[in-house]
Parts: C-alpha cells; structure tokens; sequence
C-alpha cells in the first residue's frame, strides 16, 4: 500500500508558495492498493479534497451469439440493465440466429489468455460470470487466471452444453475438466435440466429428481447448486438452490407463456453476478435476478425477432449505471 499527499497553496494564503504562485488550494491523496477490487478514477467532491469514484465492474467469460440474443451479448446487456459496467472475455464465436446453431468457432486460448490478464490487470471485476467453454484447454487458462487474480470474488459458471436448438456446444472430455477444475472455485453452478443430466448422471422428470441430481453435483465439488426448472412443463416453474451446509431451498415463479426464451440461462446467470457485484448475498441475489428475468421474459413475451426463438426484454426498466 502507497500513498502520495500533495498540498497546493493558494495565492489568496498568508504564507504563499513561491513555486505554486497563483494556484487554488487542492489536496489530493492518492491511494494505491494493489490488492483491493476497484480501480479508482478521481471525482472532485469538494473543494479541498478528491475522492475516487468507481463503476461497479463485472466481467463474463463466454461465447459470442451472432443473433444477439444470448452468450456475451446477453449478459453485457443484462449487466447493463441492473447498472453495473460489463467487460468480456470472448471464448468461441458462433454463427446462430432464432432459427439455431450453425457453427462454433472456439477463440485459440493464447487468445482467451491474453484477454482475461488484459482485463483482469486493469478493470478489476467484483463479480464474474463464466459461460460457454466448449474446450478443456480454456478451462485450464481459466482456472489458472482467476486463481491469480482474487478467490474471494463470486463466481457464477453457467455450465453451456447444449442450444436450445439440440447443438451441442462442449466437447465430451470439457465436461470432466469442469468439474475437476472450475467447480471447487466458483460460487455457483446453474445449470438447466438437460445439463443437470449430464453433470449427475441421473434422469430428471420432477422437482423429487432436481432436488437428488443438485445433491449429487455438489457432491462433485460444487459449493452451491442451482438447477433451473425451466424446461419442465407445468404452471409453476421450479428452480432449487442446493448447497453442501444448508437445506435445499424450493423457489417457485409462474410459468410465462412466451416463444421468446433464447438467452433465458444465459440472462440469469449474469443477473446472478450482477446482483452479487452489487453486494447481495447468493440467495438474495437469485431472487432479484429471478424477478428481473420473469419482468424481461413477460416484456418480450410479444415481440418478434427473426423467424425463431427470439430473446426476452432486457431493457425492460434498465439501471441508470451505477456510480459508487
């Protein structure tokens, strides 16, 4: 830790500094704390003094969606929305709309490398989302950067596998690094059902089965899982929070009748960072994000966007971006 102090005097002073003749009185202290998670830019308060101001910074991790509608451009959007400042990392770009998944194109990891320690150096994030990781060598990049950056930020890992459209978008042995490497450091793992499948190994057809299939991811290393309910049918939609000390809590929401869902696992999983960025505890946070995701899904709901599945309202009632 440093600090400088550097004192003008003013003309108008009883004792003026020859060398600062004529210059208006300001102290400024600059701290430099290498350690904490803000970067500071200065904002004159008073006339005396200068503090530092910073936006609320989070960084997701994940693919790029050319329809706009999920990956990157959903959570910057999201993250936007509820008033925090987004940055990315871009790990694959696809070529999708509405209509589905029509290639994947995975960014070399030198690359995925060279953007986290760009990021991370500079605009420190209080929160991160991860996403889309379709290879087992990004995991290993991703995993060896946020360990150097600071383990005390909460992490969110939407575990993307497969699009709505049936594209798969992880190779099989990714899976395994996930859980050897990513699980044990993130705060959370949202996954929906089909990916719920695949990461306990069980089949899913009631809340009795999301409930036992949370269970057993965290018994792969998980500190807290939420399995989204979303593609099972009924009027009720069920989301379950499970983590390795506390009770499975149930969290219900109304179903929303809408053909406008792409980007909906994506959207909450960086709500979820957000909220926590802003300084929400993880159950506070999966509420508020449920309740912005329900607002943006029934906003959308009437909207049409290409010939497909589009995406929910993420502007619904956005944030002015937050000043703190």
């Amino acid at each position: 830790m440093s600090f400088s102090l550097k004192t003008l005097q003013s003309s108008t002073s009883n004792e003026p500094d020859p060398d600062n003749a004529g210059v208006g009185k300001l102290v400024c202290l600059h701290i430099c704390i290498s350690c904490i998670l803000h970067l500071k830019t200065p904002e004159v308060i008073s006339q005396n003094v200068v503090f530092f101001m910073n936006y609320i910074n989070v960084l997701t991790i994940a693919g790029s969606d050319s329809g706009g509608g999920a990956g990157i451009q959903a959570d910057l959007k999201t993250f936007s929305a509820l008033g925090c400042f987004g940055t990315s990392v871009i790990t694959a770009v696809t070529a999708q709309n509405t209509m589905g998944v029509r290639s994947v194109h995975g960014i070399p990891a030198e690359m995925i490398k060279d953007q986290l320690q760009a990021v991370l150096e500079d605009i420190l994030p209080v929160a991160i989302k991860i996403g889309m990781i379709n290879r087992a060598e990004v995991v290993q990049v991703i995993e060896k950067e946020l360990k150097a950056y600071n383990q005390s930020v909460p992490v969110i890992l939407d575990p993307v596998m497969v699009a709505t459209s049936g594209h798969r978008l992880i190779e099989p042995d990714t899976v395994n690094q996930l859980i050897e490497k990513l699980f044990p450091m993130v705060s959370l793992v949202t996954p929906n059902i089909d990916e719920a499948i695949i990461l306990s190994g069980q089949e899913i057809h009631n809340l009795d089965d999301m409930i036992s299939a949370g269970k057993k991811i965290v018994g792969k290393g998980a500190k807290a899982v939420l399995v989204k309910g979303g593609h099972l049918a009924g009027p009720i939609i069920y989301d379950v929070l499970i983590s390795g000390t506390e009770n499975p809590v149930v969290l219900e929401s109304a179903f929303i009748s809408s053909k406008n869902l792409h980007g909906t696992g994506c959207t909450l999983s960086s709500a979820i960072a957000a909220e926590m960025a802003k300084g929400n505890n993880l159950l506070s946070a999966i509420k508020n994000a449920k309740n912005y995701i329900s607002n943006a899904l029934q906003a959308g709901s009437e909207v049409k966007t290409g010939q497909g599945n589009g995406s929910l309202n993420h502007f619904f009632n956005p944030l002015k971006l937050i000043v703190q």
